[in-house]
């Protein structure tokens, strides 16, 4: 699954380690979740796109292989 996380972070000027304490994760999982090696739950896209305030298909899409 493709996303723009990192796009939304530095929109917001948010560093990793900032996004990770606002939605309850590790730093390492929001750059595993940018360089897509980790695929989010469902709830954690759903609280990265309200966290931003944008539906989630602005921040993820669905790959033909998904």
């Amino acid at each position: 699954m493709k996303n723009t996380i990192h796009v939304q972070r530095a929109i917001h000027k948010m560093t990793q380690e900032d996004l990770s304490k606002v939605i309850g994760v590790s730093r390492q999982t929001i750059n595993s979740m940018e360089k897509n090696r980790y695929v989010p739950s469902a709830i954690l896209v759903l609280k990265i796109a309200k966290h931003f305030k944008v539906p989630v298909e602005a921040i993820f899409e669905l790959e033909e292989n998904d």
